[in-house]
């Protein structure tokens, strides 16, 4: 270890502390660690490596501290964020750009120096009088190709004990791997904080990207997007690695689907948070895998997948018994759980869209509530925030995959990808090919703003394969990445097209919220070759006798020839106008995107006003 680091580093830690940083043999993370110390300034500094106690050190203190408290149910906990820090902050969250380059225009920057000076200046003495936790995990299976080791530093246990419960142990990791540990590192305070131990100063929360040293830096926040540096953030990191070495990191989920004869076939998704994303991952008697971030690699040939996390960091809202049983259960019963944001009344938690009896009064997101509670602009706060959170292992789901911790992954079948459409999309469709459906559904994803993002809801946006807010490389570049990806396939998944929000005339929803089951099993049933299909102008359509077993088999239902037609119909204007919104934005925002993207767009308005001049502005699948 360079004198200089053993120097710094000793005046915070003791000789128990110091022997398991320096046992890695990683002259970069002793750099990293005695600069966030140096900078931070904290009373005492804990290294943790992958021990029982260590993991027990980190919930203690989180409850000793005050950031989580205990809930009536063994094992379960609840923290609450500060009421403008519910959700991931896109406006304070930025790339840090050397003088010189640029990243698209649609991406938050700022120069590196610049943001370096104004990020290091909020975390200077920012842990005084507190104690640094230094946590190693990893990203993806240990000891695979799919690992991507990642350190951080952060005074918050709060954000150490999620760490636990959303990733793998990688302190084992770093030391395997020992001077040859390329990592990503984050450093996080919590910033000045109040008696219930919130952060405070929002107005200088700051969550800066440096992509050129794989380093985040996260102050005055503690929302878990913003502080956990292997969530979102590192997401940003790892698509840049991801660009450098030909594979791919995707804000997806993964799950096992069942088909006839016991198979299970997998398939990956991507929404929008709040679009559908964990309650299509968790559908009962499926299993899953991931709900958040999966990365694909091609292995001999084949497109294979493995989920970034071990955990679930997952919306709560209208969690229930019947349609999220596996999660209703873990929520409900002993095991390690952490809630956020939810009310807390006599130690249970309550949420939005729950059943049973909620209470009038109780503790939540805003301090103490009441019914009729108003904001400082006499606003109703509801009894808990839309974005209320719970953290919990995968592998306390009794659906958990078998496969979770798989080094090589599991074979990929098919992608989805989702988003909230009123107006356009059918709930279901499949591309015709690779590349039409990562153009079509992926690129030219159009979606309202919801809840989970810091800014304004319903508001129409394109989000480019619901990752948009993550790409720290060229939109156009990514696209073209995805679209490389499946020209080294020997079988390219199938790419399909999902909408569960399309509404009729009355503004009312045309499926139902369980419906999505059985899109899924007739994707499962097309990669098979054994589920016919109707060739519509945006793709595949699923065809009515098809669908009438499924609907049978998966929900117990009966399914009317009326739904289907009102659920299939094309509409043509709504298909037309959403293209020529996604051109306009490619032309003015992703100049740089590859000639495909436009061509296969345009060939698809020019197939909707062919069918439109033959057959009118609404067109029944029946008549394709």
């Amino acid at each position: 270890m360079d004198p200089k680091h053993r120097d710094v580093l000793k005046t915070k830690m003791d000789e128990a502390n110091l022997a398991r940083l320096e046992a890695l043999g990683s002259a970069r993370l002793d750099a990293f660690v005695a600069d966030a110390i140096a900078l931070c300034d904290p009373d005492q500094v804990v290294v943790c490596d992958d021990a029982a106690d260590t993991l027990a050190l980190t919930r203690r203190r989180a409850i000793e501290l005050g950031e989580e408290r205990p809930l009536a149910i063994p094992g379960h906990t609840v923290h609450f964020d500060g009421f403008h820090d519910q959700g991931r902050d896109r406006e304070v969250t930025r790339y840090l750009v050397p003088e010189g380059e640029t990243l698209a225009e649609t991406l938050n920057q700022v120069g590196r120096d610049a943001g370096l000076d104004e990020v290091r200046g909020l975390l200077a003495g920012a842990m005084r009088g507190r104690t640094m936790a230094v946590r190693f995990l990893t990203l993806g299976p240990t000891n695979s190709a799919f690992s991507i080791p990642c350190a951080e530093c952060t005074d918050s246990f709060y954000v150490s004990h999620s760490m636990d419960l959303l990733y793998r142990l990688g302190y084992e990791e770093f030391r395997r791997l020992g001077a040859k540990a390329q990592f990503f590192a984050t450093l996080h305070s919590s910033g000045p904080m109040d008696e219930r131990m919130v952060s405070t100063d929002v107005e200088n929360k700051r969550i800066y990207i440096d992509y050129t040293r794989d380093a985040v830096y996260s102050v005055n926040t503690q929302y878990g997007g913003n502080t956990i540096g292997l969530k979102k953030l590192a997401l940003r990191l790892t698509i840049r690695m991801a660009d450098r070495e030909g594979w791919l990191a995707e804000h997806m989920f993964l799950m096992g689907v069942r088909g006839p004869g016991g198979r299970k076939t997998y398939v990956a998704g991507a929404f929008p948070s709040a679009c559908g994303k964990t309650s299509t991952a968790m559908l009962p008697g499926e299993t899953i895998l991931g709900d958040d971030i999966a990365y694909f690699r091609v292995i001999d040939g084949q497109a294979r997948a493995a989920n970034a996390e071990a955990g679930i960091f997952g919306i709560i809202q209208n969690v229930n018994r019947v349609d999220d049983p596996e999660i209703h259960k873990v929520l409900t019963t002993p095991g390690e759980v952490i809630f956020s944001n939810v009310l807390v009344k006599d130690g249970r938690p309550y949420w939005l869209g729950m059943e049973g009896d909620i209470p009038k009064d109780g503790e939540n997101f805003s301090g103490l509530w009441h019914e009729g509670k108003t904001d400082d602009q006499g606003k109703p706060i509801p009894l808990a925030h839309k974005n209320a959170r719970y953290a919990v292992r995968l592998d306390a789901l009794a659906n958990c995959d078998d496969q979770l911790e798989n080094p090589r992954g599991v074979p990929l079948s098919a992608v989805m990808y989702g988003g909230r459409d009123a107006h356009a999309y059918v709930p279901v469709q499949q591309g015709f090919d690779w590349a039409h459906g990562i153009i079509a559904y992926g690129a030219a994803l159009e979606t309202e703003t919801t809840f989970a993002t810091v800014g304004k809801e319903g508001v129409p946006e394109i989000n480019l394969m619901s990752i948009q807010d993550f790409v720290a490389i060229a939109l156009g570049k990514y696209v073209r990445n995805n679209l490389e990806f499946g020209k080294r396939l020997t079988q390219p998944p199938l790419v399909f097209g999902v909408n569960y929000f399309l509404r009729d005339g009355a503004g009312k929803f045309v499926t139902g919220m369980r419906d999505k089951h059985v899109w899924v099993k007739w994707m499962e049933r097309r990669v098979h070759g054994e589920a016919e299909a109707v060739r519509g102008p945006t793709g595949w359509l699923p065809l009515y006798d098809d669908l009438v077993p499924l609907f049978a088999e998966v929900l117990g239902a009966e399914y009317a020839r009326d739904d289907y037609v009102k659920q299939f119909t094309i509409r043509v204007p709504e298909n037309i106008a959403k293209i020529d919104r996604v051109l306009a934005y490619y032309a003015e925002n992703i100049p740089d995107a590859p000639e495909v993207v436009g061509e296969t767009l345009r060939a698809q308005r020019e197939r909707l006003q062919t069918l439109g001049a033959a057959k009118g502005d609404r067109v029944s699948p029946l008549d394709l």
